[in-house]
């Protein structure tokens, strides 16, 4: 057993008083928490940025959110102490995770507290910053494909934004379970796609997947909008449909089901076991992150700026301590 209760400290964060733009986001000087039973203290190294970040910051998302307001999910980090109960890590263990998500975990700062099953041991292959970019995006693929579709291995999945962040780590994952791969992405990101192990890709702004593809056994929607009515009639019978956008964008289950296929909207969930194989993944060279954007925390603004504009290829990581 190793507790440990830290002095009360303060700790710098970006915080934000009122939903809005990115300039909302505020350096703060706030309580550094303290663990409570079962859970491990972690200094930040680096804070993952993710859509559901930005999505939170314009209108609330959820309203699951303490005080002061914190945004972020992923994170890579130290060990700084432990609560009561802790046997998994020890302060100085290198963790990554997604702590507490959809409720505030608060990553955007110097140091988080969450359950020690939230996180797992951090790949030694990888740095802080290549940790932080992989866990909301990377167990949300992981928990769609292997768990709610049981992908099969020569099954054929298509993944819509295959280059974005859920996107480009799905595409590797399906590959890792023996998947037939195909990605709609804008062509110029087809050569970094086929590096990733895509079979097939289609240029969304030339080709309507729609009417080009067919005799799929699994789509990954995190796109929204038309693409769950659309992505229905791509599927075969038994297919199933994910949609990672909104319940709003998903086609009815009762509609899905008069076609004999499955449709749902899923939520990611913490979740030790999927860390590890994740971290399995890594360690083997299956599995790895494209980092679009380095920032440093005070400049989660900009982050969120370059985020929103839909463009960027992997993900965007805040740097918190070198």
């Amino acid at each position: 057993m190793h507790k440990s209760t830290p002095a009360a400290t303060r700790m710098r964060a970006m915080t934000l008083r009122s939903w809005g733009g990115p300039e909302v986001l505020t350096e703060t000087d706030v309580n550094r928490p303290e663990p409570g039973p079962t859970e491990i203290l972690v200094r930040v190294h680096a804070a993952g940025v993710n859509p559901t970040d930005w999505k939170s910051r314009a209108h609330g998302g959820l309203g699951l959110w303490g005080e002061p307001i914190i945004l972020g999910y992923d994170v890579s980090g130290v060990v700084e102490a432990v609560g009561l109960g802790v046997t998994l890590f020890r302060p100085g263990d290198e963790v990554f995770g997604m702590p507490r998500f959809p409720y505030q975990a608060g990553t955007y700062a110097q140091y988080v507290t969450a359950p020690a099953r939230h996180f797992a041991a951090k790949p030694n292959t990888i740095d802080h910053v290549q940790a932080a970019a992989l866990p909301l995006a990377a167990l949300t693929a992981w928990q769609a494909l292997t768990e709610t579709a049981s992908l099969q291995p020569g099954q054929r999945v298509l993944i819509h934004a295959a280059a974005g962040g859920v996107g480009h780590l799905a595409v590797q994952i399906a590959k890792a379970h023996g998947a037939y791969v195909i990605g709609t992405a804008r062509e110029a990101k087809h050569p970094f796609l086929r590096g990733l192990g895509a079979d097939e890709l289609i240029d969304y702004t030339q080709v309507d997947f729609a009417e080009t593809t067919r005799d799929i056994d699994v789509v990954l929607d995190t796109i929204g909008g038309d693409y769950g009515p659309r992505s229905l009639r791509v599927l075969r019978k038994g297919g199933v449909l994910i949609s990672l956008s909104s319940p709003t964008d998903t086609p009815p289950a009762d509609e899905a089901e008069d076609r004999g296929l499955r449709s749902g909207f899923m939520l990611v969930e913490p979740d030790y076991a999927g860390m590890k194989a994740i971290a399995g993944l890594v360690e083997t060279g299956r599995l790895r992150a494209e980092i679009d954007t380095v920032l440093p925390l005070e400049q989660a603004a900009k982050a969120h700026e370059h985020g929103e504009t839909g463009r960027t290829t992997g993900k965007i990581v805040l740097v918190v301590a070198q």
